[in-house]
């Protein structure tokens, strides 16, 4: 049997903001059947995640993509890789057989083939929707959970301040601080954001970015007493005026740096004599790093979701076809929640 499949590609590499003519809907025949001792199976994609970090790799060149695999950079006219959910329906691989739900590294397309040594594994959804393994128990999940628990080491009490508080990794940190006990606040781009980590997230406050003149004299009216931890999504002005506020012994996470992505020319430059004189920690980390925690990461955040203690917050597109759109509208700020492309029902 054969299939037409659609899949995403880079047509040109981008420096700035993304734009949906950066990239091309290719359609291409795959047989879904494979030679025997290939150990490659064919898996149809249910659902793929949508990532900033992604833009890194689009770029003619970035220093990130020397930094491992799954961060190299995108080869033009290639399918691309990313996160995701999917159903085996061809196998040579014993460890996989046909009908298997799976969950890691697929490719932006209707279906993939994947190699024996693809960072992949078996699925069990637990109880929760597949979409769920996408982001909330994904990368995405795990980077709210070891940034905050493991780099930031929280105490019951402290005052925490999230950028990008509303997307896939921030609305977690949120709630993790709140379960714990913590003072937290959170900025975002919109009046529908700030409201939503208010009312629906529990955060204590929460305010729009865009209509602060002066993030350093923002930050000291919502944090009169300091701050202990930033976890840090954005970097650039942000990063300077969190560490201009922060307490002695504070603890940044630097999970991302979105506003740099797309302007090459901003880079953050706290003072660093704050940063020697009030001994701030300020630690970047990639989820990867931290898998030794995902068993309790999945335990913690599975118990507090079927308590109704955490609130899922996922933006879904329908369709191969709409993943450019998707991706350019992370760095407008379109989603709320973790952004992903159902590619066919599950």
């Amino acid at each position: 049997m054969e299939v037409a499949n659609k899949y995403v590609t880079l047509k040109t590499h981008i420096e700035g903001a993304p734009k949906e003519s950066d990239f091309e809907l290719r359609t291409s025949p795959l047989a879904l059947s494979l030679d025997p001792s290939s150990d490659e199976m064919i898996v149809k994609n249910l659902y793929v995640s949508i990532d900033p970090y992604q833009l890194n790799r689009m770029k003619l060149y970035n220093s990130s993509q020397k930094m491992g695999a799954g961060l190299e950079g995108i080869t033009l006219g290639k399918e691309i890789k990313a996160y995701g959910v999917a159903e085996v329906v061809a196998s040579d691989n014993v460890e996989f057989e046909k009908g298997d739900v799976v969950v890691g590294f697929v490719t932006w397309a209707e279906y993939s083939k994947i190699r024996g040594n693809g960072m992949i594994r078996k699925l069990d959804p637990l109880g929760f929707p597949l979409s769920y393994h996408v982001g909330l128990f994904g990368y995405s999940g795990l980077a709210a959970y070891a940034g905050f628990f493991e780099i930031c080491k929280p105490k019951q009490g402290e005052k925490v301040f999230v950028s990008a508080a509303s997307g896939s990794v921030g609305n977690m940190v949120g709630q993790y601080a709140k379960l714990l006990g913590c003072y937290v606040v959170g900025c975002a781009g919109s009046k529908q954001k700030v409201e939503l980590l208010k009312e629906k997230l529990g955060f204590d406050d929460a305010f729009n970015y865009k209509g602060e003149t002066d993030l350093n004299s923002a930050l000291k009216r919502y944090f009169p007493d300091g701050i202990d931890i930033y976890f840090d999504n954005v970097g650039a002005e942000m990063l300077e005026a969190a560490v201009a506020n922060m307490n002695t012994y504070g603890r940044v996470a630097v999970c991302g740096a979105t506003s740099e992505y797309t302007d090459p020319g901003k880079r953050a430059a706290p003072n660093m004599l704050d940063v020697i004189y009030k001994r701030i920690k300020i630690q970047g980390f990639l989820a990867w790093d931290h898998m030794d925690v995902f068993e309790d990461f999945i335990s913690t955040t599975g118990n507090c979701l079927r308590s109704g203690q955490m609130h899922p917050l996922e933006d879904f597109s329908n369709g191969v076809e709409t993943i450019p759109s998707a991706f350019v509208g992370l760095f407008r700020g379109d989603n709320i929640g973790k952004k992903m492309v159902k590619i066919t029902e599950d």
